[in-house]
């Protein structure tokens, strides 16, 4: 077995035992079982979908700084929760074939290629526990390494021909490009509009959620209003995943998350739990313009104002705000599946809306 199999061999299985893991510490034992379910259900789609990925250098013509780049992010796993989105949407039509793999394939390397662009433009030093690709390769490696696997996952998607999904794909990328480019242009600025967060949410991390649900249903043969109710499920499970991203950047484990605290506002994002800080204590906007403009060589003075926002978001409640939201959406990409029929990939759904709130990573 390669590196890179031994490494991705059971990502997805890991990530699902960590879940039940989190869940009996917390006494969700309900819970804990659903995803041990969870896990028999999907245990031989997603090694399928591993085995498709692991065959991705097999179809670069060379090996070279932008495929080395592109498979050390790959090689690192990650939850693989997009993929197993597509593998149960596929199980509620006639189930995981060849074309929802390839399916699962290509949401998962749009996902990895907006990673790696990501820490260009973030100048990201650590990404999944590891250096960087950049840091290893260099910025422009990772750049065009992102480039490639765009194009393997649309040519994955053209090959497939399930019916809709590549048009959709297209403009998905489309909407992902442009809620870079606005969160480009708000960045290291105090933004406390509302509709600017949501904008960048919906379509940074939620678009795509919607993708994978909808072509996991169309390869499974649903049709198209069932697809459309699995597209509203994913874009709700989507807010729900970024909203506890936001609040694990304030209130997480380094050792679980891989990334250091307070990155996203290093970076000059503003998250869920800082717009809630200043609604309700428009006298955060100062702290936060200190901590923007803060000298980086001065440890001491950042751990101070760090403090000092932590305390502030205790005292406005915005971390408990951000997880009630979480919350909410959790609830309703559940309630969105209420008018379909039950079964065993409809039962997994809802255990993953509602144990993407439990993550600590």
């Amino acid at each position: 077995m390669s590196l890179l199999s031994a490494v991705r061999a059971d990502a997805s299985r890991d990530v699902l035992r960590s879940l039940r893991s989190i869940c009996d510490e917390q006494g969700l034992a309900e819970l804990a079982a659903r995803l041990a379910d969870l896990g028999d259900l999907v245990r031989w789609d997603m090694k399928d979908f591993e085995s498709a990925l692991n065959a991705l250098p097999a179809r670069s013509a060379e090996q070279n700084v932008v495929t080395s780049s592109a498979l050390h992010l790959i090689a690192r796993g990650g939850k693989r929760l997009r993929p197993m989105c597509v593998a149960l949407a596929s199980r509620v039509g006639s189930g995981f074939s060849d074309q929802a793999r390839e399916m699962g394939v290509a949401v998962e390397l749009v996902h990895c290629a907006t990673l790696l662009h990501d820490d260009v433009i973030d100048e990201s030093e650590q990404r999944r526990g590891a250096p960087a690709a950049r840091m290893l390769y260099g910025n422009a490696a990772s750049i065009f390494a992102g480039d490639w696997l765009l194009v393997e996952a649309l040519r994955r998607v053209r090959v497939a021909r399930v019916e809709g999904t590549l048009d959709r794909l297209l403009a998905i990328i489309e909407e992902m490009i442009f809620a870079e480019a606005l969160q480009l242009a708000n960045r290291g600025k105090i933004d406390t509009r509302r509709e600017s967060y949501f904008k960048v949410v919906e379509g940074k991390t939620a678009a795509l959620f919607r993708w994978a649900m909808y072509a996991g249903g169309r390869a499974g043969g649903l049709d198209e209003s069932t697809c459309k109710t699995l597209e509203d499920y994913g874009t709700h499970l989507g807010m729900a995943f970024q909203l506890i991203d936001d609040w694990l950047d304030y209130a997480g484990d380094e050792q679980a998350t891989g990334k250091a605290l307070f990155t996203d506002l290093r970076e000059g994002k503003m998250t869920y739990p800082l717009l809630h800080a200043y609604e309700q204590d428009a006298s955060i906007g100062t702290l936060l313009g200190e901590i923007l403009g803060a000298d980086e060589g001065d440890p001491a003075r950042t751990a101070t104002l760090h403090d000092a926002l932590k305390d502030a978001l205790q005292r406005t409640g915005a971390l408990d705000a951000c997880r009630a939201l979480a919350l909410s959406h959790a609830d309703q990409a559940a309630s969105v599946l209420s008018p379909l029929p039950d079964s065993r990939a409809i039962e997994a759904l809802l255990t993953v809306a509602q144990a993407t709130v439990h993550r600590e990573a």
